[in-house]
């Protein structure tokens, strides 16, 4: 391998991007003036900016790393969660986000409480607020540490992580979802440029696909793996990869802000069916590159290594430095994404709630000081991830666990119209908790042996049994309460009259039908 060392031409691009975003932030901040505008941008996003940033925000430095490390580790089958994605982003444009965009919502927790009752919004927003913090923030946080510690392995990690902390906490907190949304789409392209930069020159370095292909473990060029693979069996692709992914697009506050901040209801499908479409290539950009590396690099000593090494070992000075900034792009659009949702969650979820008659000023101050606060939390976590053998493995294991309550009440407020208040609030207090159980008592004890996917279906089943019993031993919802949030025939009857309208090539369905048969394509492909 060739040696680490940054040069001031690297540097000088990086701190070049540096001052644009930290410019961008404080040029936003001055049209900010009240809580819409801080938080939903005030709901006037273009769709190639709610596309841009959906993609940016999810494809994080978490997935640079990530996602060629696990390519390193056990093959492609880690991008089964990106085609499955764009296929639950068809889903959610289909059956989700008008529901969302309707009720003018400001977060996920409130679309529970006008579904349910205040008792599911408190506990979803808490949860929500652990998951930003300890999962969303903290895990892109330690993908920028990995990249700094091979260039500084005498520095500490938490020093890097702290300082990237800071640089994304500071323009969010002055410029809010607007800030975000702008600068996340800057830093899609930059991604975007470095990691076709990337694959291209991590193919050249390679005599043959053969070599690839051999050197790949077992099953490592298939996305369908066996049923008692230990890293992904296929099973797990309708069971646990389905319940994560629904999640994760449909109702986290972080990815969702951006759609609720669209200018109407067709930005907003355009805008996700965009990320979805973007979601696709990652195959090619960011987990083959990690599965050629076992050619040029076979004996790393973390699968976490992959993607810096490839960038300081393959690249020139001054290309160094771009892929730098494409790194710290991917890095700041996950952390100001998880810092603007978790300051809009206490703010709109708890302050405002307490003190309804505060300003919109006071509203927006109190944003900002909670963006700084949790900027602090997520940078003093974020170096504990070291202890799981990759930080794939830390995402998707954890989300296995906690996050099949929130599905089920999600999927049952919106598509049965007997779940109730009750039956939402007793899912959530007795899932969410057995499931931090469930992961301490399987992921980190060893406890139990049961694949994290598997385990992830048994709990959305036993979840859905607690929302059916009690909803059903419990009053039926008030019919005129419930109407605008639940989803029937006639919604599509009458969604289908106001398409009529739309030339066919603006028309979502149209659009949706070309996507998915795109990711049937890649499917069938890798098969």
């Amino acid at each position: 391998m060739g040696n680490f060392e940054v040069t001031w031409i690297d540097i000088t691009v990086v701190v070049l991007y540096l001052i644009g975003a930290l410019a961008v932030g404080l040029y936003v901040s001055r049209k900010t003036q009240d809580s819409e505008g801080y938080f939903l941008a005030g709901r006037r996003l273009l769709w190639p900016l709610v596309g841009l940033s959906l993609y940016a925000s999810n494809m994080s430095g978490s997935s640079f790393v990530g996602l060629a490390g696990s390519g390193y580790h056990s093959g492609i089958a880690v991008y089964n969660y990106e085609w499955v994605a764009t296929v639950i982003l068809i889903f959610f444009v289909f059956f989700v986000l008008p529901f969302y965009i309707r009720s003018r919502v400001f977060t996920m927790p409130e679309f529970l409480q006008k579904r349910f009752d205040r008792r599911s919004r408190v506990i979803f927003s808490g949860f929500t607020l652990f998951a930003n913090l300890f999962i969303d923030a903290a895990a892109g946080l330690y993908a920028g540490g990995v990249v700094m510690s091979v260039m500084y392995p005498e520095v500490p990690i938490w020093i890097p992580i702290a300082m990237m902390g800071v640089l994304a906490g500071l323009y969010t907190i002055f410029g809010g979802l607007s800030a975000v949304v702008i600068t996340d789409s800057i830093q899609a392209v930059v991604l975007i440029l470095g990691a076709i930069l990337i694959s291209v020159i991590a193919f050249s370095q390679i005599d043959s696909w053969e070599q690839v292909v051999q050197a790949a473990p077992e099953n490592g060029m298939r996305l369908i793996l066996p049923a008692d693979d230990a890293f992904l069996p296929w099973p797990g692709l309708f069971t646990g990869v389905f319940i994560i992914g629904f999640y994760f697009w449909a109702t986290n506050q972080f990815i969702v802000q951006r759609t609720l901040g669209a200018k109407d209801l067709n930005h907003g499908r355009w805008g996700a069916l965009f990320a979805g479409l973007l979601k696709l290539p990652v195959l090619f950009l960011m987990v083959l590159p990690g599965t050629i590396a076992l050619v040029l690099y076979p004996d790393l000593p973390s699968p976490d290594l992959v993607f810096p090494t490839l960038t300081f070992d393959l690249l020139p000075v001054g290309l160094r430095g771009f892929i730098l900034a494409a790194m710290i792009a991917a890095i700041m659009s996950s952390i100001d994404s998880t810092l603007n949702s978790a300051s809009t969650l206490v703010t709109m979820d708890f302050v405002k709630h307490h003190r309804p008659q505060v300003s919109q000023k006071t509203l927006v101050r109190i944003g900002r000081i909670v963006t700084g606060v949790f900027m602090i939390f997520a940078v003093l976590w974020a170096p504990q991830i070291t202890q799981f053998p990759t930080l794939w493995q830390y995402l998707q294991s954890i989300l296995a666990y906690i996050t099949p309550p929130v599905v089920v009440c999600f999927l049952a407020g919106l598509f049965w119209v007997r779940a109730n208040k009750d039956g939402a609030f007793l899912t959530l207090a007795i899932g969410v908790p057995l499931g931090v159980i469930g992961f301490f008592a399987n992921e980190i004890f060893g406890l139990m042996q049961i694949h994290f996917l598997y385990a992830c279906f048994a709990l959305f089943i036993f979840n859905a049994v607690v929302m059916a019993v009690v909803s059903l031993s419990t009053p039926r919802p008030a019919a005129d309460v419930i109407k605008n949030y639940t989803w029937s025939l006639q919604t599509y009857r009458e969604e289908t009259e106001d398409l009529r309208g739309l030339p066919w090539w603006q028309n979502y369905r149209y659009q949706a039908l070309v996507l998915l048969s795109l990711t049937i394509a890649i499917v069938a492909w890798f098969w």
